[in-house]
């Protein structure tokens, strides 16, 4: 017992402990960045369902319903429903909406619930041509029972 009180392995004792103490901190750090910058997909049925609780950060994505697109006179602001087939929720966008944006249309949004249950999105993206859906999208049309004729990046 008396060795192991030696002055030089106490103080490699002392740097191990620092070193070990020093990564945990930063990987917790890390942790907690990398969680809050993570945005999970999901469908407008599992939203309804209550599968995402107000102010946590998310993506959905379904198609535009058609004539739910209602803009704010004077300003960027934009309303719409959207939907994955079964269900619909409504997403509030203020800024300018991509070229290809349009009622029917498949896209997806980056965002956050409010309490009222609007989507409050910040960012809007819409597919690129009209071969493509995203394959979240297509997925989420699929499981809700939506038939796509519109092929996802991995499809033949």
């Amino acid at each position: 017992m008396h060795k192991f009180l030696n002055p030089a392995r106490k103080k490699r004792l002392y740097i191990v402990l620092f070193i070990i103490a020093g990564v945990s901190i930063a990987l917790a750090i890390m942790m907690t960045a990398l969680r809050q910058h993570i945005n999970f997909f999901y469908s407008p049925s599992q939203v309804a369902a209550g599968e995402v609780s107000a102010g946590q950060r998310f993506r959905i994505g379904g198609l535009v319903v058609d004539e739910s697109v209602m803009r704010v006179e004077d300003s960027l602001q934009v309303r719409f429903a959207l939907t994955d087939g079964a269900q619909e929720v409504w997403v509030t966008y203020a800024g300018i909406l991509p070229d290809l944006f349009r009622e029917g249309q498949g896209i997806v949004a980056q965002g956050a619930l409010d309490e009222a249950g609007v989507f409050q999105a910040d960012e809007v993206l819409a597919k690129h041509d009209e071969n493509y859906m995203p394959p979240e999208v297509a997925q989420a049309l699929a499981e809700a029972g939506h038939p796509t004729q519109l092929s996802t990046p991995d499809a033949t």
